[in-house]
């Protein structure tokens, strides 16, 4: 049996980049949790999805990418579809069906996961590669969409408050398949489900999401949930990583290249340091494009495929937490082993 690979990553990243200025004319300063908390402090730019811009149009134009490059028939004859889209276009749909339907695919399966956050990419590769390895099936396309930034954090009170300047909207699409060419060589997750309660949203007039009213959406931070997070999120990606490390017999400062989820600068640096990688050898796209969630690594590691940024025969890692830390993720691959 051929080995899966992570073969491709496309991107689409919606609008021209937004600059911090755009947040600081507009922040509370007397907000508790201001700037100064390392948990909040602003990336230099973001991209902003347009109001009239589905997650089905960012999928649709980032597959059109990787098509353009693998050819058409690549990304038309998929047999899985799995999307992780943070605010989905429709409530109780998510966008799997409607993005086959755009490319003309007639995938075996479709999925759409929603509980997976920042980690879902290395969530979705592992199903990627169990289904490849049980079924039938030959390819996938993991398919991610962070979409919130432009809808909820630049609500006229939501972006007053610190948070609001993070998140930057994008779009991915990876092509993974039976192949010996990048072969996944391992993947950890563990779940830590007491931390679930610790993530919540709230609406300024009480009312639940689904009810009418004018209150406006956003996420609930107070001071001791952050403090959590940090704690967490410090932890977890080091764990995850270090347990994978051990289990294929490498050390972690061997890592040739890292890629993580990048909700801030604190924990990019505080993982680079506790797995002993190199700044360099850890890449991120934070200042550029800000928290892109879910999608932050798999763009990331689309730039770092097209730089060349990754040494043939190098062992890749991807890593990351999810929402206020219930789940952890790592996955090893030996970028272009032959």
């Amino acid at each position: 049996m051929s080995s899966v690979s992570l073969l491709d990553v496309a991107r689409y990243l919606p609008g021209d980049p937004v600059s911090t200025d755009y947040y600081a004319d507009r922040i509370d300063p007397d907000d508790r949790l201001n700037w100064n908390n390392p948990m909040f402090r602003p990336p230099r730019f973001r991209h902003l999805v347009g109001k009239d811009e589905t997650s089905a149009d960012m999928l649709e134009r980032a597959a059109a990418d990787l098509a353009g490059r693998l050819g058409a028939d690549a990304v038309r004859n998929t047999d899985i579809v799995l999307t992780n889209v943070l605010l989905p276009d429709l409530p109780h749909a998510g966008v799997g069906a409607t993005l086959a339907h755009r490319i003309g695919a007639r995938p075996q399966w479709i999925l759409d996961l929603h509980n997976a956050g920042c980690a879902s990419f290395i969530v979705m590769l592992r199903l990627a590669r169990m289904m490849i390895e049980t079924t039938p099936a030959r390819t996938a396309l993991l398919c991610n969409v962070q979409n919130c930034a432009g809808p909820v954090f630049t609500q006229s009170e939501v972006v007053r408050k610190p948070p609001s300047a993070i998140p930057g909207d994008g779009a991915s699409v990876a092509f993974v398949a039976a192949s010996d060419e990048c072969p996944v060589l391992d993947i950890e997750i563990v779940n830590r489900p007491e931390a679930a309660p610790d993530m919540q949203i709230e609406l300024d007039d009480g009312r639940k999401y689904w009810e009418p009213g004018s209150g406006q959406l956003n996420v609930k931070f107070t001071e001791s949930s952050v403090a959590k997070i940090i704690s967490r999120g410090n932890r977890l990606v080091p764990e995850v990583v270090s347990a994978m490390c051990t289990r294929i017999g490498v050390r972690t400062g061997d890592i040739d290249t890292l890629i993580t989820n990048q909700p801030n600068r604190m924990f990019l640096r505080n993982w680079a340091e506790a797995l002993q990688v190199e700044d360099k050898r850890h890449l991120d796209t934070f200042d550029r494009y800000g928290n892109l969630f879910g999608a932050g690594a798999p763009i990331t590691l689309s730039h770092a495929i097209e730089d060349g940024a990754i040494p043939d025969g190098g062992l890749l890692v991807l890593a990351g937490f999810a929402h206020a830390g219930d789940l952890g993720a790592a996955a090893a691959v030996r970028w272009r082993a032959a």
